[in-house]
């Protein structure tokens, strides 16, 4: 009775369903993510006379808190800030931190985005600032949603969460074909086609070097963003956790962890030290 139920097509159907394995490749790429991919470069410190001591050093937590704000969005695919800083080293495109939009374009198509973010921000020295963002469609080169955000300069995560915010709302990001991370043509990889040898089987089951690549160098969501976003976090402790950023790309790591345990110390609910200290500790561990 069974067999006659699923005689013919679904026979075939259920068969290959039990084949597949859960994490397969080929199951993974019935389940490919479509979403787009949009990288977040360092923000540029335009401030000018006294006020732009107050901002000097804070460019690499900026962009890591705005990748790890963006992360939540369930819309995109946000490149993780440790694959960003690899592949700018690997280029060497970009001199003093600054990362100018032919730039930008250059680096974000390598990465296998479709859309870059870049912006800057000033402070007046009177205990103000701007953040500025935009995005770039990486496609078409185009210049869109330019966004601004005025606060004190003693809450620069409260202007990162509402810069954000806007960003998320304003962007219309809608999925583009384009190269995956790992995919031919990517920092790190070969652009040269492969060669095939006689030792060489024609097919594999093992996951392919992209596959693994797009889970390790994309950024994961932090488990509370709204506690995040009400945290504010003045100006000398994004300049420590920003340097404690500087040292982990430096392979500094134990200046990193005691760096990161003194942001701790003043925050201790702040996620995303705690997260890097949990890593480095378990790498340090290891």
């Amino acid at each position: 009775m069974l067999r006659s139920m699923l005689s013919g097509p679904r026979m075939i159907a259920l068969a290959a369903a039990v084949a597949l394995p859960l994490g397969s490749p080929a199951a993974t790429a019935c389940a490919q993510d479509s979403r787009p991919v949009v990288v977040v470069f360092t923000f540029t410190n335009s401030s000018i006379g006294a006020g732009r001591a107050d901002f000097d050093g804070i460019a690499t937590g900026v962009q890591d808190l705005l990748i790890t704000d963006m992360a939540s969005n369930a819309k995109i695919r946000l490149v993780d800030r440790s694959r960003i800083n690899d592949v700018l080293q690997e280029q060497n495109l970009v001199k003093n931190g600054q990362v100018d939009n032919s730039t930008a374009i250059k680096l974000g198509k390598i990465l296998g985005a479709q859309y870059a973010v870049t912006g800057g921000f000033i402070s007046n020295g009177k205990g103000q600032a701007v953040l500025t963002g935009r995005t770039i469609d990486l496609e078409t080169t185009q210049i869109a949603t330019p966004e601004k955000i005025t606060g004190a300069s003693d809450d620069v995560l409260g202007m990162i969460g509402q810069l954000s915010t806007k960003l998320a709302s304003d962007m219309n990001l809608a999925a583009k074909p384009g190269r995956r991370l790992g995919d031919a043509g990517s920092a790190g990889e070969s652009t040269k086609p492969a060669t095939k040898s006689a030792s060489t089987p024609a097919t594999s089951t093992a996951p392919s070097k992209s596959a693994t690549m797009e889970v390790e160098h994309y950024a994961k969501p932090i488990s509370h963003p709204e506690k995040l976003k009400q945290t504010k976090l003045d100006v000398a402790t994004m300049k420590l956790y920003s340097t404690a950023l500087d040292e982990v790309d430096k392979n500094n790591n134990a200046k990193a962890i005691e760096l990161f345990k003194q942001v701790l110390a003043k925050y201790q609910d702040f996620e995303p030290a705690q997260r890097q200290l949990d890593r480095l500790s378990h790498a340090s561990a290891n």
